[in-house]
């Protein structure tokens, strides 16, 4: 009996032995530090050739997660509208002016006629367009009235100058040229060209030496339009003229104002003529002072009747002859002995 009371003592202490143990194991000790997450955790220290690869692999990651994606491209911009051609300004201080409708070209190539009265080819104007045309200048006082009235309108003319004129008042022929007009030539001494004391290279000699001196005035080279003195139209001269590609300007309507008795007389006739034709080439001179006195009134006429102003130029200028050129300068009146500036000749010693 004893020793079955051993037995089972011996067995409640075992079974309080396994249960401390187990219950030692399975509680958490007072002094034992909390369980750590990874991000927690101290990292170990790693060995220097492994914390190199380590530091390098994290640059690497980093510049590659900061590399923004490339954008999207941006939508193609709609192509721009096609340039759009803008009239130039208009610097004309008088807003109710004549001016100039439309600006032509010529190519003179071969000696086209204009002017009904003698050609009759070459129909380019339109209902209510005039071309505005003066003969005999320049000369003095009666062409800048001219050029002052034709600005005054802000419209542009074509002018055909005599030779022998212009060398006897270049400054004023290179004003209207200055002014935006076209110069054309009239000869070198407006003689009939018709004349039967003219030979042909006398003829010539009239034709070449009014270009050149022209030319001489204005500082460049004329216009190749011509008008034969009196509309005589000389055939060998006719026929020289086309074979220097010049054209050659009759008329529509002839003012008649070197015979006239006033301006008015000269206003009228223009306006009737115009008038019946509806359009034309209007001839008219700047050498006459009538001309000149009735222009102001005349281009009033033209803009309340509603016609318009065409510009004729030339789509090339006019090559002069060397051998005629030389000629204008051995018989200038003003002799060229020297190019000094005029402040190295004459300078101011007293005010």
């Amino acid at each position: 009996m004893r020793n079955a009371f051993g037995l089972m003592v011996a067995s409640v202490v075992a079974a309080v032995v396994i249960a401390g143990v187990w219950f030692w194991t399975s509680s958490p000790r007072a002094d034992a530090a909390p369980p750590q997450t990874v991000a927690a955790r101290k990292a170990e220290p790693l060995p220097p050739a492994a914390a190199a690869k380590a530091a390098k692999d994290d640059v690497q990651t980093t510049a590659a997660l900061s590399i923004k994606p490339a954008a999207a491209p941006a939508p193609a911009a709609p192509p721009p509208p096609p340039v759009v051609a803008q009239k130039p300004v208009s610097t004309c201080a008088n807003p109710d002016a004549l001016g100039v409708s439309r600006t032509v070209t010529v190519d003179t190539t071969g000696g086209p006629g204009f002017g009904f009265e003698h050609f009759k080819q070459l129909d380019f104007l339109q209902d209510k367009e005039v071309v505005l045309t003066f003969d005999d200048g320049p000369w003095p006082v009666n062409t800048p009235a001219v050029l002052k009235a034709l600005a005054e309108e802000c419209t542009k003319a074509v002018f055909f100058a005599v030779g022998k004129h212009a060398t006897y008042h270049p400054e004023i022929l290179k004003a209207v040229a200055a002014a935006g007009h076209t110069v054309g030539t009239h000869t070198w001494s407006h003689v009939n060209l018709n004349s039967k004391k003219l030979n042909e290279q006398q003829v010539k000699d009239e034709l070449e030496k009014g270009f050149s001196a022209v030319k001489m005035a204005i500082g460049t080279a004329p216009a190749p339009f011509f008008r034969f003195p009196q509309l005589q139209h000389n055939p060998g001269g006719m026929a020289y003229l086309g074979s220097r590609n010049v054209a050659m300007f009759s008329t529509d309507l002839d003012s008649f104002d070197f015979r006239s008795s006033g301006p008015d007389q000269i206003i009228n006739t223009v306006m009737t003529k115009v008038d019946k034709l509806g359009k034309g080439i209007i001839l008219m001179h700047d050498f006459q002072k009538h001309t000149a006195e009735a222009l102001p009134a005349l281009l009033r006429r033209l803009k309340a009747g509603g016609y318009k102003v065409v510009l004729m130029k030339a789509k090339t200028p006019f090559d002069t002859l060397p051998e005629y050129d030389a000629m204008m300068v051995k018989n200038d009146k003003l002799p060229v002995i020297s190019s000094r500036p005029v402040s190295s000749v004459v300078q101011t010693v007293t005010d």
